[in-house]
């Protein structure tokens, strides 16, 4: 079975804010969360330890999600920012819940911060004498205003981080989804420092002002974690998608971009036409292919679920259960014409060479 790599997923966030076990299956926290809070405003899970192993899902980008205030979903939220120390620790409580995580359950999820770690989990996969592995986490920061000041970067760095994005909303670095806007002086002087670490630059989230301002910039690795193309989504007014300029211009510095099969992601308008029946996989496969022709191969293109980030089960296609279920992907490309060594590719093979070229070799 393909090894999937999946570029975005905030597994912290909601251990903190639902404390979801992530160690059990999907199933059974549907049956634990019957009748809370956590599937009323986040949707059923589509993730858990045994649905990796079922859908060979062998790397997470496992984000720290922070939102600010002004996007609180309710009284419950808890989650939120008023003051930028407030994000950071909140960043902080989230890298320590993947430390626990991987600390306390070492034959279920490893954190992988250099190369020797990646190995380490590949290897483990090609083990044929047992059907479970470990799950690697690269930590993935999705909006730095936890980074009160460039200098900190280095303790992120130290502590796993590996990837950032500055944005969610606008943030006081750039744009960002629904606030629109340019890079300002504090974004320009995040990313310098964060080149002299070598953390790879998200682009999801950034409006496209910023985003293009930082491809012409930033000289370090770039990626776009979890983000489809606004070409096929008709009528959206949305910031949050990634334009063919923006496409273009990553795919000319060597980015990957992680498509997200979360239905209003694909198909606008979705939940008064047809429902959740009415979009299906073969949304992603066009997503997939819709940059894969751009790019004019198949080397640029991967997967960024994003499951569980404010959407679970009642959001997603309708042939999807759980996360396993991105494995029905597979015969989906090979009917558009992609080779085995194409899809292998794009469920997990670009993820991993980028981590290879760009992770340390040590921390």
């Amino acid at each position: 079975m393909t090894i999937i790599v999946d570029a975005h997923e905030d597994l912290a966030w909601n251990m903190l804010a639902f404390g979801r076990d992530y160690t059990l299956s999907a199933q059974e926290t549907r049956q634990r969360e019957e009748g809370t809070l956590a599937p009323q405003v986040n949707g059923d899970t589509l993730l858990g330890w045994p649905d990796y192993q079922r859908g060979h899902v062998a790397i997470v980008f496992s984000t720290l999600f922070t939102a600010p205030e002004r996007a609180r979903l309710g009284d419950w939220d808890k989650l939120t920012y008023k003051t930028f120390d407030q994000a950071h620790q909140q960043s902080l409580a989230q890298l320590d819940a993947y430390h626990r995580l991987a600390g306390e359950h070492p034959d279920m999820f490893r954190l992988i911060q250099t190369r020797d770690d990646l190995h380490g989990v590949l290897q483990d996969w090609k083990r044929t004498d047992t059907n479970e592995h470990p799950v690697g986490l690269v930590v993935l920061m999705e909006n730095a205003e936890g980074v009160r000041e460039p200098a900190e970067l280095e303790e992120w760095w130290v502590r796993g981080v590996r990837i950032i994005g500055p944005a969610w909303a606008g943030t006081r670095f750039c744009g960002g989804t629904r606030q629109p806007g340019p890079l300002t002086p504090d974004g320009y002087a995040l990313l310098e420092r964060m080149q002299e670490f070598g953390f790879t630059l998200d682009l999801s989230h950034m409006d496209e002002a910023a985003a293009l301002q930082a491809l012409d910039t930033y000289q370090g690795p770039m990626i776009a974690s979890h983000a489809n193309a606004q070409a096929l989504l008709k009528n959206t007014q949305s910031n949050r998608h990634l334009s063919d300029t923006v496409i273009h211009a990553l795919l000319e510095r060597g980015g990957t971009i992680g498509i997200v099969p979360a239905n209003n992601f694909l198909r606008p308008g979705w939940k008064d036409n047809g429902g959740r029946g009415s979009v299906t996989l073969d949304h992603v496969a066009a997503q997939i292919d819709y940059v894969c022709q751009i790019a004019g191969n198949a080397r640029h293109t991967g997967l960024g679920s994003d499951f569980d980030g404010g959407f679970g089960l009642q959001s997603v296609p309708g042939d999807v259960d759980t996360i396993a279920d991105l494995q029905k992907l597979v015969p989906l490309l090979a009917s558009r014409g992609y080779s085995q060594d194409d899809i292998s590719a794009i469920l997990g093979g670009n993820w991993l060479i980028h981590l290879e070229q760009h992770l340390p070799e040590v921390t």
